[in-house]
């Protein structure tokens, strides 16, 4: 089926509505809309902030079923700058004031829990960054070690450490971080990961990190005892030659199916590392992108930023193509991601088979954009996916077009 064929009425009737309540392992959700990671550039202090609060409950009272809090780093050198959340004591607190904001809306809360890897930033993190093997970070202008096996028990054990702090601080869910070529991720790219230990060489080898970090997260969540949600986001591809492939991706998720560990799966892709803009489609913002660092890099993304950041013509459900092969050979819940706008486009994921689907753009530009959408389907948003959004997660996470979340005022924008 085409993204942009409508659906017939026998489609329409034998699918559930988007709008429905619908099950997230022990979770229930008003609806099976959630918005997507989008890191909100509030925690200046790696702590929560009122802004961060309200960065979340207006989409929570504009109408989502669940919100995902990113990025809640498991440690302090997981993060990908300093000014990161990483899960500890003293954030608890903070984090019980975000999640009953949300839920005093109605929605259930979800924390993206993860250790960035080889994305890290060592040098605002103040601490060594984690990779497969001994890599170089253009933006840090810092090595990242080699991960040893003490470090991979220690992340891991931080992982489930995280799980338990998110419970005690109210979330709902927990969406492990397996995408972008974050640490777990970069075990999998077959590029980046060219160990020749347990860790590496073939796809099993290489699935360790991933596998073990879900299975310490499921086992902490029920030796605590309290209903939570265990999600994941994996990258299906991140578009690069050598890089990880849908196959392998795909036998991934089947292995993460087998264990056990999960309720549901996100499906994304791109790279942070080596091709961001395949995860986000449409137009490249090159210049925006470069005036947010300082020079020399600055210089460097005007110079060479075209190979990196990679032009996508955007269109709606941009990665179905993809998620269809793993909705046909997996039976777990699966999270549609990627150009996901209107109720067309919702309905259509419904129709193929996806339980859920996550919006992070148009719900930047417009956080009330469901409850005006489940009142006139035909409400499109005007995001126009110019993703000058991207750059502004240096300063302060916003769409350009609206302005500041803690200055949104709704746009009341009808069909176009």
């Amino acid at each position: 089926m085409d993204t942009a064929m409508s659906l017939s009425g026998e489609e329409q009737s034998n699918q559930p509505n988007v709008f429905s309540p619908a099950k997230l392992g022990p979770v229930t959700l008003r609806n099976r809309i959630i918005k997507a990671a989008t890191f909100e550039a509030s925690t200046p202090d790696a702590l929560v902030t009122d802004e961060l609060i309200n960065y979340h409950r207006l989409p929570a009272a504009g109408g989502v079923g669940m919100t995902t809090v990113a990025y809640c780093a498991v440690a302090p050198g997981g993060r990908t700058d300093g000014w990161q959340i990483w899960m500890r004591p003293e954030a608890v607190p903070g984090l019980k004031r975000l999640t009953e904001a949300v839920h005093a809306e109605g929605a259930a809360i979800s924390a993206q829990i993860g250790h960035a890897g080889p994305v890290a930033n060592a040098r605002t993190n103040k601490a060594g960054a984690l990779a497969p093997i001994r890599f170089f970070n253009p933006l840090s202008m810092r090595f990242a070690k080699k991960a040893t096996r003490d470090d991979i028990r220690e992340v891991t054990e931080a992982h489930a450490n995280a799980a338990r702090l998110a419970i005690e601080s109210g979330f709902d869910a927990v969406e492990i971080h397996l995408g972008h070529n974050y640490l777990a991720s970069s075990f999998l790219s077959p590029l980046l990961n060219r160990r020749s230990d347990e860790f590496g060489g073939s796809l099993e080898n290489r699935a360790k990190v991933a596998r073990g970090v879900v299975m310490a997260v499921r086992r902490a969540v029920e030796k605590e005892g309290t209903p939570i949600a265990v999600t994941a986001k994996l990258t299906m591809s991140d578009g690069v030659r050598g890089g990880i492939s849908v196959e392998e991706s795909l036998q991934t998720a089947k292995w993460l199916e087998e264990d056990g560990g999960l309720d549901a799966i996100e499906l994304t892709a791109g790279s942070s590392l080596v091709n961001p803009m395949y995860l986000f489609h449409g137009a490249v913002p090159l210049k925006e992108f470069a005036n947010a660092f300082k020079p020399p890099i600055r210089w460097g993304i005007r110079m060479t930023g075209k190979k990196f950041l990679r032009e996508y013509p955007y269109r709606e459900a941009f990665l179905l193509r993809h998620a269809r092969q793993f909705r046909a050979e997996l039976k777990m819940p699966l999270i549609l991601l990627g150009g996901i706008t209107n109720r067309e486009t919702m309905d259509l994921a419904m129709a193929e088979g996806f339980e859920f689907v996550a919006m992070g753009r148009a719900l930047l530009a417009e956080p009330d954009l469901l409850n005006r959408i489940q009142a006139d389907s035909t409400v499109k948003s005007i995001c126009d996916h110019c993703n000058k959004c991207m750059p502004t997660i240096y300063s302060h996470t916003h769409c350009v077009l609206t302005g500041a979340p803690d200055n949104y005022q709704p746009v009341g924008r009808g069909s176009t």
